[in-house]
């Protein structure tokens, strides 16, 4: 291990955050180089620095393995550009001779401090629910936002008979369109609530949604065509057998 790879990992040991495998081979480079030592130093105070004074709160479950995905998830083009570069042509400094760190071990790097940071927050109970939720939220949700913010977002709400409220929305450009309701009541045992597009006089299966407390936020499945109706019908649990409605339907909302 260099002294480069030793600093990548530096974050992480400050944190706990090594595998067992890194660890040890953190801890051997460290006891081969005591030179390297600063380093350490600094992110374990940096660390006890931030924690300093805070109760620890015990972080929600599954959010490592949330903000370990989100990490994955981030575009890597420095890396694979610094990659295809010829060796030293971009990490040799003409001023001092020594190779300074290149694009995919900047991006490394920024990946492990990202981690601390948000592993730091989460271990201390800053925004650790909120942080939770953003990286949990459900695809209806992300779908809502995604058509509220498009230029072309439309909506229609309809009141039911029994004072319940059914929203529909949706954007001809994003191709989605999401269900939202308040106040609808929940449906008996082995039910459940099926979606549909009204093409002309074709009714096309587009997923089922339960309530809770009456409220719901639910993502049509497939892509909505200009003119479609949204309608939905009580069916068995897990929908229609047939793909076609059994019943006829507690809401049709019309968006043309």
């Amino acid at each position: 291990m260099n002294e480069k790879d030793l600093t990548e990992l530096a974050a992480g040991a400050a944190l706990h955050a090594l595998s067992a495998d890194d660890e040890r081979r953190y801890r051997r480079a460290l006891a081969e180089h005591p030179e390297w030592a600063a380093q350490d130093d600094i992110d374990a105070d940096t660390a006890a620095l931030l924690a300093d004074g805070v109760a620890p709160v015990a972080p929600p479950a599954g959010i490592r393995a949330s903000l370990l995905a989100q990490i994955a998830q981030t575009p890597q083009g420095a890396a694979s550009a610094s990659a295809s570069e010829p060796d030293g042509s971009a990490d040799e400094s003409p001023a001092s001779g020594a190779a300074s760190p290149g694009p995919a071990r900047r991006w490394t790097r920024l990946a492990f401090a990202l981690a601390a940071c948000l592993a730091l927050l989460v271990g201390v109970g800053i925004g650790a629910v909120a942080l939770n939720d953003q990286l949990n939220r459900p695809a209806s949700v992300v779908a809502l936002q995604e058509i509220e913010s498009a230029g072309d977002a439309q909506k229609a709400t309809v009141e039911l008979d029994d004072g319940a409220t059914a929203t529909a929305h949706w954007s001809g450009s994003v191709g989605k369109a999401v269900l939202v309701t308040d106040g609808l009541p929940e449906v008996a045992d082995g039910k459940t609530y099926e979606l549909w597009f009204v093409r002309g006089e074709d009714p096309i299966a587009a997923g089922v949604f339960d309530v809770d407390g009456g409220e719901a936020t639910a993502l049509l499945e497939g892509e909505m065509q200009a003119g479609d109706a949204i309608a939905v019908t009580v069916e068995q649990e897990g929908g229609s057998p047939s793909g076609l409605p059994t019943t006829d339907p507690v809401i049709v909302i019309p968006t043309a």
